[in-house]
Parts: C-alpha cells; structure tokens; sequence
C-alpha cells in the first residue's frame, strides 16, 4: 500500500517539494464551504486546523488519465465496465488491466465504516440490504458501505460520505410501497456522528471499486480474496489515499457478541489502542492475474435463501462459515 501510495503522490503532485511542504502553504488551510450535509444536520462549528483538512494543490488531471499513469508505474490499474457473466443482475464488473502477481493488493473497499455500536445509523436500517448491494462485512463486525462513494470522482477534496453519486449505481428507483415505509422508519445518516468528517480524500483513486467484483459464474473460480486491512492513521501521507471514513464520535467501542446481539463498553480511544486506525477491506491476487475480470467468493450463508445467479464455489466451506 505504501507503494501504491508514493506512485499516486508521483502522479498526483506537481513536484516532490509539494508533498514536503504541506503544512506551510497556508492557502491551503482557508476552510471549505459546508458541505449538503453539514446543513442539513446544522453543523456550524468551525473546522479545526489540521494536517487532516489540508486540501493539497494536485495536478488537474481526469481520473482516466491518473489509471493509465498508475498502470505505468504500478503494472497494472483497474477499470469498470460490464461483466462477462451471462446474468441479467450480473451489472458492472472490475478488471485488472496490466498483470499483477499472487498476492498483490488488486483492489480497496471503499465508504463509510459502522462499528456494531452504530449499525442503526446505516441507511435503510434495519432493513439495511433492501436497496443497497454495496454492503460488505469484516470478521470483527465492521460494515463498510460503498454506495455514498460510487464511481469515485476527478477531484480531491473534502468527503464525509454525504455523496449521494453512488446512490444511483443499480439505476433503480421508488420501490414499492413496503419499502417506502421502510425508508420512514429508518434512522437517517446523522453527520455529526462521522468521527472522519471533512477528511480530504482522493477521489481519483483507481483502486477504490472492490465493491464492484462480482461472484465468479459457474465452472469459474475467484482470483482474489477478501483482507480486513487497518490503516494506520499515523502515515499522514497515506491517509488521502484511504477510501473510508468512520463513522461514529472519535472514541472507539468495544463490542462483544453474545448470539445475535452486540453489546458495547465504552472507552477512550487512548486505553484501547496505541495507533489510531481506520478499518478496511481488500482484494488480494490468490493467482496471478493478467487482463482479465476480477472475480470473488461472496460466500453467501446457506441457512438463507440465495440468489438465482448464486453458484457456491465451495459449498462445503460455505456450511462451516455459517455453522
């Protein structure tokens, strides 16, 4: 990662000096304008002054052309385009362009992470799964929602995950009337709770589309593998390369899992962790990879109705996940 991170800098910065100089600038520090969300939630305290918050002065440059740049130097990018699998729900697809080795990280989980503690915050909770496939969960609990981050974008810039762009990847709208009420009943995203909020992050990030690897047909296998990956937050010239904000109050929660239910202690984040961190997922290459669709084991639980495009890659393991 902290390869792919120096590459994008390259690529990204007008000149080595910029990425040595990030604090001086204090052009760089005038604050943002309010973003659609800090309104609506009545944000009006000021933004505090941090290397977090700096807006860098980046190259001008359209996310196409950062991919081919990152190709050049890394061996390989990724592009979204349709998928080869003959399924009318098969929709966009992932594909490395270029080769990549066994064990390369291929692709990163973007979005807003929920800790156990603010899962009711997910949008359309409880029903969080109705309208939203861009969801994915870590081993320890975390949920990742890739939908506010969509497609990316051609900027860097200040994100809270207010984004409603990715909002409308299937092209599906209204539903019916159950789901309306549904959507009534939820809890709304609350913005002051984004522990990340106004974090400035890449949007031009090639790597940030994991949420559109699709399940491998039949007769396929996968070619990557899924990786809770945390980020330390310490590596500042990492962190506007780390697709994901948290969502929550800036203090950590320990949760344990008692059956079906989450139960939460409270502590501060300095007693239960010596480096801050922000929890992610990515695609590790389990072959090598060259030209072609990236493919993963969604590994969907066989106590539930599956869909019709579902194939079990391994039922076997599929039954000792979910046992």
């Amino acid at each position: 990662m902290s390869t792919f991170c120096t590459y994008m800098d390259d690529i990204l910065l007008p000149n080595s000096k910029t990425a040595s100089t990030l604090n001086s600038s204090s052009e760089r520090k005038s604050a943002p304008r309010p973003s659609g969300l800090g309104l609506a939630v009545g944000r009006t305290t000021p933004l505090n002054d941090n290397p977090g918050t700096i807006v860098v002065e980046t190259k001008p440059i359209k996310n196409s052309e950062v991919s081919k740049k990152l190709k050049d130097l890394l061996g390989y990018t990724l592009e979204i385009k349709p998928s080869q699998i003959q399924h009318k729900d098969a929709g966009q697809g992932i594909y490395l362009d270029g080769e990549a080795d066994v064990g390369a990280v291929i692709a990163i989980y973007p979005g807003v992470t929920y800790s156990p503690a603010y899962y009711r915050y997910i949008p359309g909770y409880p029903r969080v799964d109705l309208q939203n496939p861009y969801l994915i969960t870590r081993y320890d609990g975390t949920v990742i929602n890739a939908q506010p981050w969509g497609m990316g974008g051609d900027t860097r810039e200040y994100w809270d995950g207010s984004s409603v762009e990715g909002s409308r990847l299937n092209g599906e709208g209204g539903g019916n009337g159950s789901d309306r009420v549904w959507k009534l009943l939820s809890k709304p995203l609350d913005g002051s709770k984004v522990g990340d909020k106004l974090v400035v992050l890449e949007r031009r990030n090639p790597l940030a589309c994991a949420h559109f690897a699709n399940h491998p047909a039949k007769d396929t296998t996968p070619n990557v593998m899924i990786c809770p990956y945390d980020f330390p937050l310490t590596e500042e010239n990492m962190r506007t390369y780390i697709p994901n904000i948290s969502f929550g109050n800036g203090n950590e929660v320990s949760m344990r899992k008692f059956g079906s239910f989450w139960f939460k202690s409270w502590k501060s984040r300095s007693t239960t962790m010596d480096v801050p961190i922000i929890k992610s997922l990515v695609l590790v290459a389990t072959r090598g990879i060259s030209n072609e669709e990236i493919f993963l084991n969604y590994r969907l639980s066989n106590l539930k109705r599956r869909p019709s495009w579902y194939t079990p890659v391994d039922e076997e393991e599929d039954r000792r996940r979910w046992s």
